[in-house]
């Protein structure tokens, strides 16, 4: 079933690898969806740090996937593909893609849209799908952070960060997180984090020690890498768990892995892009279960920072690569 639909749509393409000036508005042909997959008329869309990447050149579409930028979008659904039971045309969803979300029309995977949360517009709900899948499998399956347990997220008011104090707290666990001024290390305080951390002027591990009466944290999660993952052994609590899912310090590091033997550590890590559309739509059953309720009940809320139209792509990734932000950034077509 479809409705009627232009023969184009706009969408931003990556003319040239490198700077924000890479990211080029085009015309495409409109896109149809395959089996088990649906076509959403795009009312928003998230910007996230893997785009940048991608933008770069350093992090390639999956085989298969289309080359425009965008993890996660949100709007009507305007046609469905064979087998597709629901979502239904005229119905709205959230949606996690591996690609194609910088543009008016986009295809996903049915198993991978999600309802909006009650109460949502599409710019909110459209924030909720790259982080939330995230966070969830990161922090609460791969690091089985449990409620009464001690938890500390880098980079606390990034997209990632403000999802991560969010759900942990909601989940009851104790949250701490690090930030690079005095007003994000308010903001993740008012977020729900014990205490927020200025890494520019406090040395996280000593800090963490205080607080923790000396065990150390049982999670971290880690968007840093470099320097940190030495550092972050000496705040982790005995048989904890540690997940990196970044490195914006770098993948190589010379590192000392007696005092992960002898503290019982667990170190992981993901990439959820690449992951197999079974277990993304795993992730994403287990978060209409655990974590849709508290969206619905206003509990958590992702934070929007600034929203900017689809042909000031460049724009809004120049003020991601600025640090700027405290929250979300979003295009809308």
């Amino acid at each position: 079933m479809t409705t009627q639909l232009p023969d184009f749509m706009t969408c931003i393409e990556i003319k040239e690898f490198g700077g924000p000036e890479g990211l080029v508005p085009t015309q495409r042909p409109m896109p149809s969806p395959c089996a088990g997959e649906v076509l959403i008329r795009v009312a928003a869309a998230g910007v996230n740090r893997p785009d940048i990447v991608q933008r770069q050149g350093n992090y390639a579409p999956p085989p298969g996937a289309t080359d425009i930028p965008g993890l996660e979008v949100a709007g009507e659904v305007v046609a469905v593909g064979e087998g597709v039971a629901a979502p239904k045309v005229g119905d709205n969803v959230c949606a996690l893609l591996s690609g194609g979300g910088y543009a008016d029309h986009c295809v996903a995977k049915a198993a991978l849209c999600l309802p909006f949360p009650k109460g949502f517009d599409a710019l909110t709900a459209a924030a909720i799908p790259e982080t939330f899948f995230t966070v969830w499998h990161n922090v609460f399956e791969r690091g089985a952070l449990a409620a009464g347990e001690s938890f500390l997220v880098h980079g606390g008011t990034g997209g990632i960060g403000t999802t991560a104090i969010q759900l942990a707290k909601a989940m009851g666990a104790r949250v701490f997180a690090t930030a690079g001024s005095a007003e994000k290390v308010q903001a993740c305080e008012t977020l729900g984090a014990e205490r927020g951390i200025n890494y520019r002027e406090e040395d996280y591990v000593e800090v963490v020690r205080e607080i923790t009466g000396g065990k150390g944290v049982n999670v971290i999660l880690d968007v840093v890498g470099g320097d940190y993952l030495n550092r972050d052994v000496k705040a982790m609590a005995p048989s904890g768990r540690h997940v990196n899912i970044g490195f914006q310090q770098g993948s190589k590091v010379e590192f000392n892995f007696m005092p992960l033997m002898l503290k019982r550590l667990t170190f992981t890590g993901s990439v959820l892009r690449s992951q197999p559309t079974e277990e993304k739509a795993r992730i994403a059953a287990a978060l209409r279960a655990k974590v849709w309720p508290l969206l619905d009940a206003g509990a958590l809320k992702p934070l929007i920072y600034k929203t900017f139209s689809l042909k000031d792509a460049a724009a809004a990734h120049q003020l991601m690569e600025s640090s700027q932000h405290i929250g979300k950034i979003m295009l809308v077509p």
